[in-house]
């Protein structure tokens, strides 16, 4: 399509995102919200995605992508998070550095480089942070994974991925050698979004519950295809 721009692209990658955390439609409240925009601007895009046959309208409910507007999302996704893991990868770049890189080249990057660098890359299945890189046919293999803080006590998992928008709880992890593809076992918790004592790599660690949100796991009772 000629007339994707730069914040169509990041419209589509942000509405995808929001209805994979709620399974449902989105408003344009929450999506102002997610991207740091006035409702009115929010609302002004939507409108301007409707006529693009990139969103759908629901009554009274919000709005969804369609194919078409899933395609492009997953396809800037791609593109994001291959170049996260090239950052990584090639220039040894920190993990909580490679967003905002991606954020400005993911853009530019072409279908060309982009497959280069996949092949560069042996093909991966997820970014730095653990999310899943869809497919070149458009498709992407999403685990149900849980919040480490729905865990209860005594329950263990792998710990397989975590938002990359907060480097300093990327920062956090790092300095503590916690990173996915780890065995991680909840030791204790404490109520009302108090912090949850896990043990990871022969380790004791009190995980603020704000962090334990983020954590994504997946319980021992299913198998990873890592």
């Amino acid at each position: 399509m000629d007339d994707v721009t730069d914040a169509v692209e990041d419209y589509v990658k942000a509405i995808y995102s929001l209805e994979r955390r709620t399974a449902a439609p989105v408003s344009t409240s929450a999506l102002a919200e997610r991207l740091d925009v006035s409702p009115g601007s929010a609302s002004a895009m939507v409108k301007k995605l409707a006529g693009m046959k990139l969103v759908r309208h629901m009554r009274y409910r919000g709005f969804v992508l369609t194919p078409l507007g899933r395609r492009l999302a997953l396809e800037v996704l791609r593109h994001h998070r291959l170049l996260e893991l090239y950052l990584a990868e090639a220039f040894e770049m920190p993990w909580d550095q490679v967003h905002e890189e991606a954020e400005a080249l993911e853009h530019v990057l072409s279908e060309e480089l982009e497959e280069l660098i996949a092949r560069k890359l042996g093909d991966p299945k997820v970014d730095p942070h653990g999310d899943p890189i869809p497919n070149r046919d458009g498709s992407i293999d999403e685990l149900e994974t849980v919040a480490l803080a729905d865990l209860g006590t005594g329950d263990r998992g792998e710990f397989v991925r975590i938002s990359d928008s907060d480097p300093a709880m990327l920062r956090y992890l790092s300095a503590r050698d916690i990173k996915p593809g780890q065995t991680i076992e909840v030791r204790d918790k404490q109520p009302f979004g108090g912090p949850v004592f896990v043990r990871i790599a022969r380790r004791e660690h009190a995980l603020g519950g704000s962090l334990a949100q983020a954590m994504r796991v997946l319980p021992s009772a299913r198998r990873s295809p890592r």
